[in-house]
């Protein structure tokens, strides 16, 4: 027996979606990807919704749509997957690792206002496991501070704060449909926003660079127009009579975009997996009480701690080992057959980030975090079976006596 900490729930709806969208006329930038967009943003209760190849493309032009450049910095949590610093870096900007929260494990509002500078130009607070960051706090630090909030939700779609849906309250919201997320692309991301300039150009930095927008394109020629260099007046000029009355093969690009498209196939596995989300949900929150409740009188095992008025998506379900090192815990359940893993190593201790001037980092609570942080399976086709196995193994494993 082997038993994954995630995995895909994939059923005939499914299939036959993917089929239709293989026997029709579109297999990338069609109408399923627009149907996708407009699933997910219902159901988050966001006006625009923009799909993209990946969960790290949503991030990158999430950061592009927000302006962060060359001297900008962008505070953000060390436990989290690595995309959520990179897209930062990916811009010429500077990520800055704000500690966390020993309860919640999400970025602590505290340790965040501390690390802001006046070069400071956003913070992408990541709903670390599914449970909601402190969002009225991290909201006030932003207005107070006049800076945009791009949340990382790859772990939280379906998760909410005090009542509103994650993608419902910040600048802009990230998802991911890995595989192993609260529903699958295969392959995808999004972003959601109700900021009409914001989706402009998150739609812009998707494909090149490139708009058919004729608004859009008469926009820019009139910044050149306004510009003090002849140059740029002069291009204004010869731009002008194709902006003005564009023919239906004119394209303008307009910035240096990406090839960040994400295909038909997918959205249309993402959108039969939308139909049964609420399910998953369900089925997550069941697991996890199961979990609460095994190892509720276990001293030798933390479970996660729930902040009140919040809704975990529960795409993680973390234990700390209380007395065994994490090594011996991890080591033995693997060798049981449970695909037990860790998430995540503080994003500022990869080589990358240590040979680049984050050498002497150090967020205390998120060290203390990861050295007895261990991620349990969880996903909607775990059965109570397996999971009673997994119980068994864990107690056993935490509690043995320490080698």
């Amino acid at each position: 027996m082997y038993i994954p900490y995630g995995r895909q729930s994939i059923d005939d709806a499914d299939i036959e979606a993917v089929v239709k969208v293989l026997k029709s006329d579109y297999l990338t930038t069609g109408p399923a990807v627009e149907a996708f967009e407009k699933k997910v943003a219902d159901y988050v209760g966001a006006k625009y919704a923009v799909a993209v190849s990946n969960g790290t493309a949503a991030l990158h032009v999430a950061c592009l749509a927000a302006g962060i450049g060359e001297g900008d910095e962008v505070i953000t949590t060390p436990i989290t997957f690595a995309a959520s610093a990179n897209c930062v870096l990916y811009c010429g900007g500077t990520p800055v690792f704000a500690d966390i929260d020993p309860d919640t494990y999400n970025i602590s509002p505290e340790e965040l206002e501390k690390k802001i500078t006046s070069r400071t130009k956003a913070i992408i607070p990541v709903h670390y496991t599914g449970q909601p960051c402190d969002m009225d706090a991290i909201l006030e630090i932003a207005h107070k501070h006049n800076l945009l909030v791009v949340e990382d939700g790859a772990h939280a779609l379906g998760a909410a704060y005090k009542g509103k849906k994650i993608g419902s309250i910040a600048d802009m919201t990230c998802f991911s449909f890995h595989p192993v997320k609260p529903v699958t692309t295969g392959e995808g991301g999004m972003i959601v926003t109700d900021n009409e300039e914001l989706y402009r150009r998150l739609v812009l930095y998707r494909s090149h660079g490139i708009t058919r927008d004729k608004d859009m394109m008469q926009q820019y020629e009139e910044q050149l127009q306004q510009s003090s260099d002849p140059a740029l007046q002069e291009a204004a000029d010869m731009l002008r009579g194709d902006v003005i009355d564009p023919g239906g093969w004119y394209y303008q690009q307009l910035e240096l975009g990406y090839n960040y498209r994400i295909t038909d196939i997918s959205c249309a596995l993402g959108a039969s997996q939308m139909d049964k989300l609420d399910r998953f949900l369900e089925r997550r929150r069941q697991i996890a009480k199961k979990y609460d409740e095994a190892f509720a009188d276990i001293p030798q095992i933390k479970t996660p701690w729930q902040q009140e008025g919040c809704q975990s998506g529960w795409h993680l379900y973390m234990i700390q080992t209380m007395e065994r090192s994490r090594r011996e815990v991890f080591d033995g359940l693997r060798q049981a057959g449970i695909g037990v893993n860790v998430h995540y190593i503080p994003v500022y201790r990869h080589p990358y980030y240590q040979r680049n001037g984050y050498a002497g980092v150090h967020c205390l609570n998120a060290e203390a975090f990861y050295e007895r942080a261990i991620s349990l399976p969880i996903f909607p086709g775990l059965t109570g079976q397996q999971q009673d196995y997994v119980i068994e193994h864990v107690i056993k494993e935490c509690t043995a006596i320490r080698s």
